[in-house]
């Protein structure tokens, strides 16, 4: 298996290498001799054991911190490299956690399964182009239509190859759980004050902006004076200048708005202690618009009790139905305090039919079995056939996936924008499979306003037949 991200013996970084750790030691479980390759930091270097039969060894020298993790010497890449090939020469299989090994020639003759983690980061997108492996799994249908909109449009075959395994979460681990031992990690007293958490990493796109705003309403506007906003400070914060400002930048604006008595930055908790973080929150915010390929934080969240709201932004449109969850649009951070507002001074908790769709589609036992038969039942094939297709007047364009419309206009989940365009929605209005240049034409839209809708990544291109 390869990460390209840092591992560690006892603290988990994120979503994503929770789920490796989680496939990892399943099919050590099973009795398979697992080896792991990651990325090592200046303090996690040893090599260590998730469990039987997982070896996790942190050689290759990628860089960190993140992002831009190939923004290494020559050498180190090479070498990096040169280490995985010299594992999959007695490798049966190769799993590539977020497609971030991006020379191909080192494991083509290995049946290898890789999956996507995010919607994001260049070094998994690139992953997604360079994809010529047994299956490429999609964490959500979001991020499936994604790539097939993208590199698919390159690899007519890439869809029989794809497979959607949702992100599984383990329901019997996150649950309504007594705060007990994560209360010598916070400064807070539940029985005192109104916790809203923001369980996230200290990107801009996650929304820490959001939730300082909403924070802002709840306590001037709402009256809430005993609010408590618990935030996690990232570990890599100690190696990264960028983070200390990005910090420093957001302290100045909680002081600004007098919510200094009001949030708490508190050190990364333990994994084991996420049950009871989660279930001491009032709410959880997630109001960022980081295109998440999941988003674990929300659904966890509501396992343990706690109501979350979200952003209608990229997968979280579809993972669970608007009656489900609290969703507000982008940026509508009074809408978002409205609604947080009403959710704490009802003391409302994650309903009965919330909890029964999360454990119905997004359980544990139902991802690894899929990883495993997935994995363990890989084979080797030819490569995929790239095949281009000119863009002229057989060409059809729908919306991409990655957009929808309201009567806010259309949002743009890369861009971050509400943007009204009324001659686009009259067209997709009329042409709901997808429109050609003549039609826009016929409607008084030049070829050269649809090229920029293209452009600018509103539409996608289709050939006719695709539509059949």
């Amino acid at each position: 298996m390869f990460s390209i991200n840092p591992l560690f013996p006892d603290q988990v970084m994120g979503g994503a290498p929770k789920h490796l750790q989680n496939i990892a030691t399943h099919l050590g479980h099973l009795g398979h001799q697992v080896t792991v390759l990651c990325t090592q930091r200046a303090d996690t270097s040893e090599p260590f054991k998730w469990g039987p039969n997982v070896d996790v060894l942190p050689v290759l020298r990628f860089k960190q911190p993140f992002p831009q993790p190939y923004a290494a010497p020559a050498y180190d890449l090479a070498a990096a490299f040169q280490d995985v090939a010299e594992h999959l020469a007695h490798a049966d299989r190769f799993y590539m956690h977020d497609g971030e090994l991006l020379f191909p020639p080192v494991f083509r003759h290995v049946p290898t399964v890789v999956s996507l983690r995010d919607n994001v980061y260049p070094e998994t997108i690139l992953g997604s182009f360079l994809f010529q492996g047994d299956t490429l799994i999609a964490i959500s249908e979001y991020s499936r239509q994604l790539y097939l909109s993208t590199a698919g449009r390159f690899f007519p075959e890439l869809d029989e190859r794809m497979r959607v395994i949702p992100n599984g979460i383990d329901w019997e681990h996150f649950k309504p759980t007594a705060p007990t031992g994560v209360l010598d990690y916070l400064s807070v007293n539940p029985e005192r004050d109104v916790i809203v958490l923001h369980p996230h990493r200290p990107e801009p796109s996650k929304g820490l902006e959001q939730t300082v705003e909403v924070a802002d309403r709840l306590v001037h506007q709402y009256g809430m004076n005993a609010l408590k906003v618990l935030v996690p400070r990232w570990l890599d914060t100690v190696f990264s200048a960028d983070l200390r400002a990005y910090y420093e930048g957001i302290q100045q604006r909680i002081n600004e708005r007098g919510l200094q008595d009001h949030f708490i930055f508190h050190e990364w908790l333990p994994q084991e202690l996420m049950p009871q973080y989660y279930s001491l929150g009032a709410i959880t915010l997630a109001l960022g618009h980081f295109v998440e390929a999941f988003g674990n934080a929300v659904y966890e969240s509501l396992g343990c009790g706690t109501p979350a709201i979200t952003a209608r932004v990229a997968t979280h449109r579809e993972l669970l139905p608007d009656d489900l969850l609290n969703k507000v649009h982008f940026g509508d951070v009074n809408e978002a305090a409205y609604q947080a507002s009403e959710i704490i001074r009802e003391g409302r908790r994650t309903g009965p039919a919330t909890l029964e769709y999360l454990h119905a589609h997004y359980g544990v036992k139902r991802q690894l079995t899929a990883y495993a038969e997935t994995i363990l039942n890989a084979r080797t094939h030819p490569e995929l056939q790239y095949r281009f297709n000119p863009i002229g007047p057989e060409t059809c364009f729908r919306l991409a996936p990655w957009c929808y419309e309201w009567e806010g206009g259309f949002f743009h989940d890369f861009n971050a924008t509400h943007v009204p365009i009324t001659p686009l929605s009259t067209l997709l209005n009329k042409h709901p499979a997808g429109f050609s240049y003549a039609d826009a034409q016929a409607a008084g839209v030049s070829l050269t306003q649809v090229n920029v809708w293209y452009r600018d990544g509103y539409l996608i291109p289709m050939q006719s037949e695709t539509l059949e």
